[in-house]
This record gives structure tokens, C-alpha cells and sequence, in this order.
């Protein structure tokens, strides 16, 4: 449509001296006005500044209603004109510009870890990074920073499902609050004590779910290979960019899922929410085969299901206590810690300068060296944060055959309690990536000592370290959940008919076993769990899903410089690996603190990545825009940096400096 342009006498000059400014019509649509109706003509000046515009049109609209939250969305553009004070000149706003005025916050499906749908109002001009810290602090979950946005994966919808509706959770009411903690009432948000259906709601979000359905979970999306999880990475949001630069519309479904794994500060009384949606969100990845879980950790995983199902019938709610009380058990705590430092008498601090050792036959295998090609048994020495190993006893007096440094390394358990396979599984730092070595114990309570030792060498702790006994303690409770009890079945009845272990299990043990057949094996492994409160069961489900070799990873298709093949590349929350696609080996391994330097060439979307001891590398993504990769690189830096003293500040600016790239500013 032709637009008119009027213009005043320009051959006048004002009293500065300049021309005055030719008059145009700016067309707006006006949302609130209904989608036939056609937009509003404003006559402007190019000097005429945003505010001016938005004054023009709401007395132009002449209805009365609040319009604080209401902005003007430049449609070509692809961005809002927040900057009010800026004018249309600045902005570079001309005739031919659609301009829609519409409110900044408005409805979006939110799916959440649990499968609850919540309808609720999100900022869509914000970038996602703070969308997500608003409906988090409006969920009362903590630590924001390690959950973000992605598109959902469709269900398998069948013919007779067409009419089912889901159930959806309507919190559009629920006040906007700029406070940076919600105002607790009897250990919920204030705005979920409103009402009696909120306080449901509330419950749904605080209380973990009963056992799905099995064909509940056959109906999900299950990524049946590392590919097909690498398509799923590639629907996350941009952090640094709005919803509606993403193309999200009002009233779409997203989901909020836990994204960097680097669970910071889990305190059960204030994290009702955060840790019922952490075990929720473990649980389908089990369920679902998204990590891959040995068939006796399985049948723990089920049985710690079953138990937290039963628990939360009687104990229904995690609710935290009065927060008075919480700081003053939290005072007395710090004082019995000063206490303990100051009361060390100095026989113990004689004690502690005598560093003990580890002395012991244990088995090596260096994967991928050819010098050994199996297991092979030397006399290893553990002293302070390295481990020596020589062809014998007799000979551990002389030089070692090699000395390993553990300060910085990667320590995994690889154990399976009815094979009495007891394996440490070590990553060490070098200049060139990671070296993989693989320890093998002999019985239960060498590898206890032994993992103990490696986890706090890793640190840089010595066996002489305070914490050493109770991680040998911890390690062995560990272990004992793993183990099966065939004799007695306890509490429970060999043929419990409340239990359906198809819920409790991913589909392939449907298909292997027969119902019947895994009761028995979950009940076994159910008798170690069965003391447990229903706090510690979802503490405990969450420590042996994070305990899962494969825990963490993120894989994204990558194609390296130079390669004419595609690979996979793991990102984890210390570490990048290279993964052959067609094997499924880990070729190479780099830590995040050996980079010294990460960037991405926008124009040609190749990521290239610098470390110590001049090792670079370089690749282009597949699955998923660059910008995917490069933040998550980004954020689990970001997550490192985190300390206690400044738990309660967020650095935004620090968050998006790592992550942003040119295209965040």
C-alpha cells in the first residue's frame, strides 16, 4: 500500500536555523484491538522518539487499561524497540516498517520434568537467560542458571489418543515479582498459599509422580542412538535471544529441563521443587534409555522407585521448615565446625604429618596402548595425590615404572557386585587430551580404599585428609545397595501385587523379562533401600544416576576440520570428547582447563578451540547450530566460577560474556 507522505514547508527555518523534519504515516498494529482490525496510522517525524510513538497510539486507541507492559515488535527486524528514549531515525525505522504493540509478557505451555504442563506468563522480549531466572523464582527453584528452554519432541500419538486432552495448570494469574527470592508462606511461595487449587499445584511441583504407566512409556520419543540424542541438543533455546527471536508465539509448548549438569548446593529444605524435578528428570532418562545403565543398576534404579513411591503415600510432602529455624541450626552448625578446627590437640596434628599410604597388588589395562594389551598385576604405592606401581614388592624400594599425579583427574567407578568386578576408572590430564587407565581391585574393600583415595587425590587431598573414612564409609553403603539379598525379602512379600515392575524399568527389560521375573530381582535390591527416608531415596536415586559412566554428556554431530567423515562430540561439564560415530569409541578427550581460547567464525559456523601445549582443533556442527555448542562450553565455565560467598548473586553479564558470542551483543 502506497503510503502517504506529507510534508511542511522545509524552505522555513526555525529558530535554530534547522528545516523542519518532514511528516510520514507509520502504520502499527495494535494486538489488543483484535486480529481483523486493521492497524493504526500514526503521522510521525523521524526525530520523533519511541515513547512519543507508543503515547500517540494508546491516545490514539483511547482505551483505558494498564499499558506498562506493552512494547513495539519490529517485524522485519526480528526485535523489540525497548530503548523508548531512541528515536525512529536511530532505530532506522522508515514508512515500510510493520510495527506490532503488543504486551511483553505473555501465556506459554511449560512442560515440566515430571510430565505436568503448566500454563503461565514468561517474558518474551527478555532474553531466554532471564525468562528462565523468572519462571524458576516463580516455581521456587534454585540455581536457574543450570536449566534453560528446548522445543519439545512429539509423542507418538495413536488413532484412539486424537480426543484425549491433557490436563494443564493454569498459574497466568500468579503476580510478576521482581524480588530475587519468593516470600516463603508455611514453606511454600506465598502466591501458591492464595488458594486451595494452588496449593494442589504447588504439591504436583514438590511431590514426585507415581510410577508411569508402561504404556505411558512406551508412547514417548526414545532416542535409539547417539545420533538421535544428539537431535534432541539441538532444540535448545538461544540464552542470549528473546522467544520471539526464536519464533515462539503466544500459547506454545516448551519445556524446562535441567541442561548443565553441575547440580550447585542441593539443600533438601529449600529445594522441594528443584530436587523433585532433578529426580523426575533422572528417572525418564533411565526409563527411557537416554544413558545407558548395567541391567543390576537397573534393577536398583527400579527399586529405589518403588520405594520412594510407597514412601511419599505416607510421608506426602518435602516441605522445608520455618526458615528462623533453618538459620539458627545453620549458626550452631558453623560453630560446631570452628569449634572442631580450634579443639585439634597436637598429638593429632602430629598425626596428620605423618601422611599415610596405600600398599597393594592391584591389576592395570591401558586401553588403546599396545604395550599392554589385558590386565596386568603390579605392586602399587598410593602416597599423597599420586599412585606408583612396580613389577613387585620386592622392588618398590627402587624407581617406579611410572608415577601418575591424580591432582585434576577424572575418577569413574565401573562395578558389578555379582560378577565381583570391582574397576576404577581413571582420566588423567596430558598436554595432548586425556589418558584413560583402568584400575581393577580384588575384593570390596580394596576397591573402597582405593576409589576413596583416588577420589580425593583428584581434589588434591592425601589419604591423610579428614573426609578419607567417611568416603571409604560411603563408598561401601554404595556398594551395598548393589547387592541382592535372595534369602529374605523383609518388609516386602515375594509376591507384592501393589508393585508393577513394567513402571519401574525401561522397555527393554519389558520385552527381556516377564513381569514376574523382575519382581523378585527389585524386591532383592529393594531391601537395601527400604530403611531410607524419602529425602535420602531421591538423594540416593540422583547420586547412582550421576555415579553412570555416560552421566553428563551432551553429544552433539560435529565434522571436524580435515575429517571427511562426521563424529560425535560429547560435551560434559569438565571435559569435550571426540567419539568415533561408527564404534562408539572415545578417540580423544580435552578438558576445559587446559583451553586457553574458544571462538566461532559466525560467517562459515566453525568452532575452533585452542589449548595448552599448542593443541588446536577445530569442526562445524551438524545436529545443531553452532551457537548450541559454544554455549555450552560457555556455561559450564560459567558454572565453575561459582563460589558459596556469592551464591546469591547471579553474574548475568559474566553468563552471557561466555556464552553470547558477537551475535549476544
Amino acid at each position: 500500500m502506497e503510503k502517504k507522505i506529507r510534508r511542511f514547508n522545509t524552505s522555513k527555518r526555525g529558530k535554530q536555523g534547522a528545516d523542519i523534519m518532514a511528516a510520514w504515516d507509520l502504520s502499527v498494529t495494535v494486538e489488543d484491538l483484535g486480529p481483523d482490525t486493521p492497524p493504526v496510522s500514526l503521522s510521525v517525524t523521524s526525530d520523533l522518539h519511541v515513547g512519543g510513538v507508543i503515547l500517540k497510539l494508546v491516545e490514539k486507541t483511547q482505551i483505558k487499561r494498564d499499558w506498562s507492559d506493552h512494547a513495539l515488535w519490529w517485524e522485519q527486524k526480528q526485535c523489540w524497540l525497548l530503548r523508548t528514549a531512541w528515536s525512529l531515525e536511530k532505530y532506522g525505522i522508515h514508512a515500510d516498517a510493520r510495527l506490532h504493540f503488543m504486551p511483553q509478557h505473555k501465556p506459554l505451555k511449560l512442560g515440566l520434568p515430571n510430565g505436568i504442563t503448566l500454563r503461565l506468563h514468561a517474558c518474551y522480549s527478555s532474553p531466554v537467560f532471564q525468562t528462565v531466572m523468572h519462571i524458576c523464582r516463580m516455581l521456587n527453584i534454585r540455581h536457574p542458571e543450570e536449566l534453560s528452554l528446548l522445543r519439545p519432541i512429539e509423542e507418538k500419538k495413536k488413532k484412539k489418543d486424537k480426543d484425549s486432552t491433557e490436563e494443564i495448570y493454569d498459574l497466568t494469574e500468579v503476580p510478576l515479582s521482581s524480588a530475587s527470592r519468593p516470600c516463603l508462606y508455611n514453606g511454600m511461595p506465598a502466591h501458591f498459599a492464595d488458594s486451595p487449587q494452588m496449593e494442589a499445584v504447588y504439591k504436583m511441583l514438590s511431590v514426585t509422580q507415581p510410577p508411569p504407566a508402561p504404556e505411558v512409556i512406551a508412547k514417548q520419543y526414545r532416542p535409539a542412538s547417539v545420533v538421535d540424542k544428539a537431535h534432541i541438543n539441538g532444540r535448545w533455546l538461544d540464552s542470549s535471544r528473546c522467544l520471539m527471536q526464536q519464533g515462539i508465539q503466544e500459547n506454545d509448548r516448551l519445556w524446562l529441563r535441567f541442561k548443565y549438569f553441575t547440580f550447585y548446593d542441593i539443600e533438601p529444605k529449600y529445594d522441594v521443587v528443584r530436587l523433585t524435578q532433578l529426580y523426575e528428570q533422572a528417572r525418564w532418562a533411565i526409563l527411557l534409555e537416554d544413558i545407558d545403565c548395567t541391567e543390576e543398576e537397573m534393577m536398583l534404579f527400579g527399586a529405589l522407585q518403588y520405594h520412594i513411591s510407597k514412601v511419599s503415600q505416607s510421608e506426602p510432602q518435602m516441605l522445608s521448615s520455618s526458615a528462623a529455624m533453618d538459620d539458627l541450626e545453620s549458626a550452631l552448625q558453623s560453630l560446631e565446625v570452628k569449634m572442631e578446627g580450634e579443639s585439634s590437640s597436637a598429638s593429632e596434628m602430629l598425626e596428620n604429618m605423618t601422611a599415610p599410604e596405600l600398599n597393594d597388588y592391584l591389576k592395570i589395562f591401558r586401553p588403546k596402548r599396545l604395550t599392554l594389551k589385558g590386565y596386568k598385576q603390579y605392586w602399587f604405592k598410593f602416597q599423597d595425590t599420586s599412585i606408583s606401581y612396580f613389577k613387585s614388592k620386592e622392588e618398590s624400594i627402587g624407581e617406579p615404572i611410572q608415577q601418575i599425579n591424580l591432582k585434576g583427574c577424572e575418577v569413574a567407578p565401573d562395578v558389578n557386585m555379582a560378577a565381583q568386578k570391582f574397576l576404577i576408572r581413571l582420566l588423567i590430564p596430558a598436554p595432548e587430551g586425556m589418558n584413560e587407565v583402568y584400575l581393577r581391585c580384588e575384593n570390596e574393600q580394596q576397591y573402597a580404599q582405593w576409589m576413596a583415595g583416588c577420589r580425593l587425590a583428584s581434589k588434591g587431598k592425601s589419604l591423610a585428609d579428614n573426609s578419607y573414612q567417611s568416603e571409604i564409609q560411603s563408598i561401601h553403603s554404595f556398594l551395598a545397595m548393589q547387592k541382592t539379598n535372595s534369602s529374605s525379602h523383609g518388609n516386602a512379600p515375594a509376591n507384592d501385587e501393589s508393585i508393577n515392575t513394567h513402571s519401574l524399568v525401561s522397555p527393554r527389560y519389558h520385552k527381556k523379562y516377564k513381569a514376574k521375573q523382575l519382581t523378585p530381582r527389585i524386591l532383592d535390591a529393594y531391601q537395601n533401600v527400604a530403611q531410607l527416608s524419602l529425602t535420602d531415596a531421591v538423594m540416593r536415586f540422583i547420586q547412582v544416576w550421576q555415579a553412570l559412566p555416560d552421566f553428563g554428556l551432551s553429544y552433539i554431530v560435529v565434522r571436524f576440520k580435515g575429517s571427511r567423515k562426521d563424529e560425535v562430540l560429547g560435551i560434559a561439564p569438565n571435559r569435550l570428547i571426540r567419539i568415533d560415530l561408527g564404534v562408539g569409541d572415545v578417540v580423544k578427550t580435552w578438558r576445559y582447563n587446559n583451553m586457553k581460547q574458544w571462538n566461532v567464525n559466525w560467517d562459515i559456523r566453525q568452532m575452533a578451540i585452542e589449548f595448552e601445549g599448542n593443541v588446536n582443533i577445530a569442526f562445524s556442527c551438524v545436529t545443531a547450530d553452532c551457537k548450541i555448542v559454544h554455549e555450552f562450553i560457555g556455561g559450564y565455565i560459567f558454572m565453575s566460577t561459582r563460589s558459596r560467598e556469592k551464591s546469591d548473586v547471579l553474574n548475568e553479564e559474566l553468563f552471557h560474556k561466555l556464552t553470547g558470542g558477537h551475535e549476544a551483543l
